[in-house]
């Protein structure tokens, strides 16, 4: 059997941190876990990085933006060509605050 890294106090610690709820029944098992966890990251901290250049992504990607270049503003009616409903120079849309008097 595998030395034990974690206690149970250590993982009520982290539960209370993490603002978890977990049962005393179930510190056993998330000990156990966590213990997992943990050697699994030991593992991982052996690998040979050495060269290997940090990266913020696993694929390798690019901007595929386009320039953002100022261009002539669309007229008020033009952009109000595609709206349901208009008034005067404005979107027209429905009333949501105040509505129903009776939700107070």
């Amino acid at each position: 059997m595998a030395e034990q890294i974690l206690n149970l106090e250590q993982v009520r610690h982290v539960a209370k941190l993490s603002r978890l709820a977990i049962p005393d029944d179930q510190l056993p098992r998330f000990t156990q876990q966590l213990e997992s966890i943990l050697e699994y990251v030991e593992q991982i901290k052996q690998a040979d990085v050495q060269g290997v250049e940090p990266m913020a992504h696993a694929v390798r990607l690019t901007n595929v933006f386009r320039d953002d270049t100022p261009q002539p503003a669309l007229s008020t009616q033009e952009v109000l060509s595609n709206a349901p409903e208009t008034d005067g120079p404005f979107f027209k849309v429905p009333k949501v605050i105040g509505e129903d008097d009776s939700a107070g």
